[in-house]
């Protein structure tokens, strides 16, 4: 397929590393050039424009920073949706709130073109192997004609409803994944004073029921962290997670619900940031307590 990528952060090449290893034609486009680089080193075509990138691709898939940067993207005089998009497949990534999504999809139909939203669970890696977790809306249609793209992408798909639907569940399954890195934080707080081994410590907790899959996957890079190594590649940073709890926050208090343990950890989220660590590995969260309060 002639498919294009609109936001070439971390994931966004990681999804483009997938499908150009499938055989896809590939071209991208991001607002900071340079961050296209590594794929169109790796073969894929380098748009000017957004809307040159809808010009040539049957397909098109988002993954952006937040509702603006998806506005800009779609709607500006070099956009997405500024040219002839009829009959053209648009796939939404960002994690963003249900109504961001909602809009969009509905400027979208009124280019004759479909749009459903599939933002994803996992990091780089799994994005690189094909083995995100999609959380998609949209009318079944669409979903049908989207699904064997996505199961390239996604060891599992998941249609949980109509548009929007697939960014509520997002944020859902983000907030606990988030409050556990300063909850583990603060829970080595309470054990810094045994010495135990960075490696063994993380080990326990892992084979313990507080241990969520994430220790599973991110375990080396925690031990590195603890350990005060290097931990690699950054898979996601703090300044984004910071994003995607206010996002969280803002959706709860649309219908009235309160979040007070996420504001809780946004707020050490934001004192991590203040602290010159918002652009830092997500595993310095707990570090960084366990420090501060040890």
């Amino acid at each position: 397929m002639k498919i294009g990528i609109a936001g070439t952060g971390r994931m966004g090449a990681a999804i483009g590393e997938r499908l150009m290893s499938l055989g896809h034609e590939l071209a991208v486009w991001n607002r900071t050039a340079e961050k296209t680089r590594p794929l169109a080193a790796a073969g894929a075509k380098v748009a000017a424009t957004s809307a040159q990138l809808a010009a040539s691709s049957e397909t098109i898939i988002t993954i952006l920073t937040d509702a603006t940067a998806i506005d800009a993207a779609y709607r500006s005089k070099d956009g997405l949706l500024s040219g002839d998009v009829a009959g053209k497949v648009f796939i939404e990534m960002s994690t963003v709130r249900p109504e961001t999504e909602r809009a969009l999809a509905a400027a979208v139909r009124k280019k004759s073109a479909i749009m459903i939203e599939c933002p994803v669970g996992g990091t780089v890696g799994p994005a690189r192997d094909g083995k995100l977790f999609g959380f998609v809306g949209g009318e079944a249609a669409d979903v049908a004609r989207a699904r064997p793209l996505l199961e390239q992408l996604c060891r599992r798909v998941e249609h949980v409803g109509p548009i929007g639907a697939g960014a509520s569940m997002k944020l859902a399954i983000n907030l606990p994944l988030l409050v556990f890195w300063q909850a583990f934080g603060e829970a080595l707080s309470i054990c810094r004073s045994l010495g135990l081994d960075a490696a063994r410590l993380v080990d326990i907790f892992t084979d313990t029921s507080g241990g969520p899959n994430v220790l599973k996957n991110r375990g080396p890079a925690l031990t590195a962290a603890l350990q005060g190594k290097d931990v690699g590649p950054i898979t996601v940073d703090i300044d984004a997670m910071r994003k995607d709890l206010r996002t969280m926050i803002e959706e709860a208090k649309s219908f009235g619900a309160e979040l007070p343990v996420t504001a809780s950890a946004l707020q050490c989220y934001d004192e991590a940031s203040r602290d010159g660590l918002g652009k830092g590995d997500i595993t310095a969260i707990p570090v960084r307590w366990m420090k501060k309060r040890g």
